[in-house]
């Protein structure tokens, strides 16, 4: 075990974490910093739950080592303010996409990078986007509207 100090940029803002270099940075940003998203899911990097951006990149926080961080970190909270919320923060609510909440991470975190790189997707391009991020709450349809709503709201 080998115990550093890791600087963090967690939406906008220098943290520092003291921890074993090979501590899932999901671990590092629940614990350490008390945020309440990311949520932990399977712990395998296979459902989405842990989901952050770094670099604008969506990543699975599970399974990825503080020591393998490179780069500004992205959280849901980070993602828009309660004043000025993220197209898709709106969105969701705006179709009433939660229910239990556990994935939502995963969903938002990722069309965020999708609609950053792409304004107008289509369905396909957005369902393939999101393969992978798992809802038992089976809201797939109402996900799918509120991406596209958010589409269109920031075209």
């Amino acid at each position: 075990m080998t115990v550093k100090q890791f600087k963090l940029n967690v939406n906008g803002k220098d943290q520092t974490v003291t921890a074993d270099e090979e501590m899932p940075l999901l671990y590092a940003l629940r614990n350490d910093l008390g945020m309440s998203n990311p949520k932990f899911g399977c712990g395998l990097a296979q459902c989405g739950a842990c989901t952050v951006q770094i670099d604008g990149a969506a990543v699975r926080s599970c399974q990825l080592p503080l020591s393998g961080v490179n780069g500004k970190i992205k959280t849901l909270e980070g993602l828009g303010t309660p004043e000025k919320p993220h197209p898709l923060q709106t969105a969701y609510i705006k179709e009433q996409v939660p229910q239990c909440g556990q994935c939502i991470n995963g969903w938002i975190m990722t069309a965020a990078e999708l609609l950053e790189k792409n304004k107008n997707p289509s369905d396909a391009q957005i369902k393939e986007a999101l393969t992978g991020i798992k809802c038992r709450c089976a809201t797939h349809m109402g996900i799918l509207r509120a991406v596209k709503t958010a589409a269109s709201m920031m075209r």
